[in-house]
Formats: structure tokens, C-alpha cells, sequence
């Protein structure tokens, strides 16, 4: 952690909704006058995407059938570490995009599914944004979550977090149903080992819990809406949190025990909002104190 240059991470897996929450905070960041040099998780990713399909490849002809993007081997978790941690320390660090799609290629004169070369961030940045799979990692060699000054983790329950998962990559990735289901079995191991132990580490957990039948999320005909679901807010820390005025604020939510709110889904937007424009002002206080 770093009272001078703040990080804050969202962590949740692939499907789980984090790209909503960028959004909102990069609302809030807008709005507070705050500059951020933001962070996607992906560009820690080991393998560009042809490397990936070939490694993966020559592991199944082996008989290995759980290599995947939640584990060690295929990522760059020191590499990740070390940049948060020259950021906590120094305000700087290297960063590279990894390129989803042609649109994000194009400017870059590079085919999707391949990185842009490692360059400095600009300087003078207020805080460091990290969305992705493993801000909130913790392991024997690794611990990533150490320099995360907020942590937060967006975790559907994992029937929704499949169905999101299913529709995303058919409609904006165009993979096969089949293929998305290979790429879920295959990830379980790394989800449990390396995915799940993240959430204890987070200050702040959204979890979706939908209000509508996914007992079978592989053949589900579409995502369950907002208004469809409940949202479970756990913080891990209560002290300094006004309860009172958050359920004042949030209609039809209610608290299920001592540091958990529950509301519609459908007030998400409006909940971290209202939870983390505070707790941005505090980051933001401690860094001018600092200074």
C-alpha cells in the first residue's frame, strides 16, 4: 500500500462483470477530477492468443487438460506484483494493452490477440486502476494484494458468472458453445485455487445472486436482467462505514448481517457510487497530506 501513490483493483473472473465496475468508477474518476492510469489484467497475460491455442494445444496431446488464463503459467504474476509495487512506491510503471479485438488493433497496426510493447506510464497520475483477474492475489511466492490501498471483488454466483461467460464470448467473441464449456472445465482447477481466495482478500465484495431459475446455465436462453437479481455488498472492515445512510439511500435494501447489505440489482450503479466516491476522497486526502 502507498499513501502517495493510491492502487485500487477490482478483481473478478472472466464473465464476472468487472468491465461494468471500470466503467463506473471511471465516472467516478471523471467527475472528482482524478487522474488515473488505468490497468487491464490481461496484459499480464503469459501468451498471445496464437501462443495460447498452441500451448494449449500441445498440453491436451499430452494429456494436461487444465492449463488456463486463472493460473501461474500462463501469466506473468511477478511481472504484475512488481509493477504495482515500483507504482506504490516511485507514481511510475511500465504497462502494455493487450488487443482484444481489430478495433483495438487497428491504431496499433497489430492483428487482435497480440500485445503492444511495454512503455512507461505518463507521469503525475493520481492513482494506479487495475481491473482484471488477479488483483487480489496471494499465493506462496506472489502477493499481489499487499499493494492494493482499495480491493474489490465482483463475484456472481458461479451459475450466473457461466451464463454472462456463455452469451459475452458467443456474441462478442464469436467461440462455439462448445468451445466456451471446454474453456470452463478446463479453467475449474485454476477458479479454485487461484480465483476464489482472492475474495477473502477484498475490501469491499458484489455478489449478483439471480432471482430467476439457472439451475442449468449451459442452456440458459439469456442473461438474467438486473431487476432480476439481488446484490449481496460485504465489506470486510464495518468500522467507518454509515449503514444508516447507505440503506436511506439504496431503496429495498436491507443489511442480512452486521457488514452486509443486500439490494436490488438493478443498484449497483448507484451503490458503488455512493460507497467508493468516499473512500476515493480518502485516498485522494491521505496522497495531498503526503505530499
Amino acid at each position: 500500500m502507498s499513501t502517495k501513490h493510491p492502487i485500487v483493483a477490482i478483481t473478478g473472473s472472466s464473465g464476472a462483470g468487472t468491465t461494468t465496475v471500470m466503467t463506473t468508477f471511471k465516472q467516478i474518476f471523471r467527475r472528482e477530477g482524478v487522474g488515473a492510469t488505468m490497468i487491464e489484467g490481461d496484459a499480464f497475460h503469459r501468451y498471445d492468443r496464437a501462443e495460447m491455442r498452441r500451448v494449449v494445444a500441445e498440453l491436451e496431446a499430452a494429456g494436461k487438460f487444465n492449463f488456463s488464463h486463472f493460473g501461474p503459467d500462463a501469466n506473468l504474476f511477478e511481472a504484475l506484483e512488481t509493477q504495482f509495487a515500483t507504482y506504490g512506491k516511485t507514481g511510475s510503471c511500465k504497462l502494455r494493452k493487450y488487443l482484444h479485438n481489430a478495433s483495438e488493433a487497428k491504431p496499433y497496426g497489430q492483428e487482435p490477440g497480440t500485445f503492444t510493447p511495454w512503455e512507461e506510464i505518463e507521469p503525475g497520475t493520481d492513482l494506479l486502476f487495475y481491473e482484471g483477474l488477479h488483483g487480489g492475489l496471494k499465493t506462496e511466492t506472489v502477493d499481489v494484494a499487499r499493494h492494493v490501498d482499495l480491493l474489490i471483488g465482483v463475484v456472481p454466483i458461479i451459475n450466473l458468472e457461466w451464463i454472462q461467460k456463455l452469451h459475452r464470448d458467443k456474441r462478442d467473441r464469436g467461440h462455439s458453445h462448445e468451445a466456451i464449456v471446454d474453456t470452463i472445465l478446463r479453467r475449474m482447477p485454476d477458479y479454485v485455487n487461484y480465483i476464489c481466495p482472492q475474495f477473502s482478500q477484498t475490501h469491499v465484495n458484489f455478489q449478483r445472486v439471480p432471482l430467476v431459475d439457472t439451475s442449468n446455465p449451459f442452456c440458459a436462453r439469456d442473461i438474467p436482467s438486473a431487476d432480476e437479481t439481488k446484490l449481496i455488498i460485504r465489506f470486510a472492515d464495518p468500522r467507518g462505514i454509515d449503514f444508516p445512510y447507505l440503506l436511506s439511500m439504496i431503496h429495498d435494501s436491507y443489511m442480512s448481517r452486521p457488514n452486509t447489505i443486500v439490494c436490488p440489482g438493478g443498484k449497483m450503479g448507484l451503490a458503488m457510487q455512493l460507497i467508493f466516491t468516499p473512500m476515493i476522497w480518502q485516498l485522494m486526502d491521505r496522497k495531498k497530506r503526503a505530499a
